[in-house]
């Protein structure tokens, strides 16, 4: 068994992993919400979703509420359209950790993210982020396609991994006839 699968088999079934996590929860709750990390808490997913420790690319950790949706309760009067406390269901908590730590970073560009942990009241993600102006991105092979135009603000775009199962573009065949280019495009071309 390879270095990467013994962590992620500690990280799932190790119970002094999940005491370790209890005590990060707890640490972490004391930290902003957007916060810069040097190492990946999970080495084994960064690794398989893009990150390498070199120049131009980033771990940031982002704590986002967790709950239900809200609805409020009228009790009388007129209430104004922005007085509402509904959450934004249409869109995960992934992919909102994501836009999140791309208006914080707006020089970088999201290559994508992975779940840390959960507490009581939040959920924390980190967010692989990469600098489409170093020169050590540009002139490697393999991640030079996010330094191209058509990738900016991908995260705010709906082009991340969270941001195209949003979408429904995780499925093809029946029953995904109107998710593709997308459900803007294919009502617009039924008029």
């Amino acid at each position: 068994m390879g270095l990467y699968q013994q962590i992620k088999k500690t990280w799932r079934k190790s119970p002094e992993a999940k005491a370790l996590n209890r005590q990060r929860i707890i640490e972490w709750g004391k930290q902003p919400a957007t916060l810069r990390i040097d190492v990946p808490t999970r080495l084994d997913r960064a690794r398989s979703l893009g990150y390498r420790a070199k120049q131009g690319i980033i771990i940031v950790r982002q704590r986002v509420t967790h709950g239900g949706r809200k609805r409020e309760s009228v009790s009388g009067g007129r209430r104004s359209k922005n007085s509402s406390s509904h959450k934004i269901v249409s869109l995960s908590l992934r992919s909102i950790a994501e836009m999140r730590t791309a208006r914080k970073y707006p020089n970088y560009e999201v290559l994508n993210s992975y779940y840390v942990g959960r507490g009581k009241y939040y959920e924390w993600y980190e967010v692989i982020l990469v600098d489409p102006n170093s020169t050590q991105i540009i002139s490697d092979p393999k991640l030079n396609w996010i330094c191209d135009p058509q990738h900016r603000r991908r995260a705010f775009r709906g082009l991340t991994s969270a941001g195209k199962s949003i979408r429904g573009l995780r499925t093809k065949g029946k029953g995904a006839e109107k998710a593709r280019p997308s459900n803007g495009a294919n009502h617009n071309r039924l008029k």
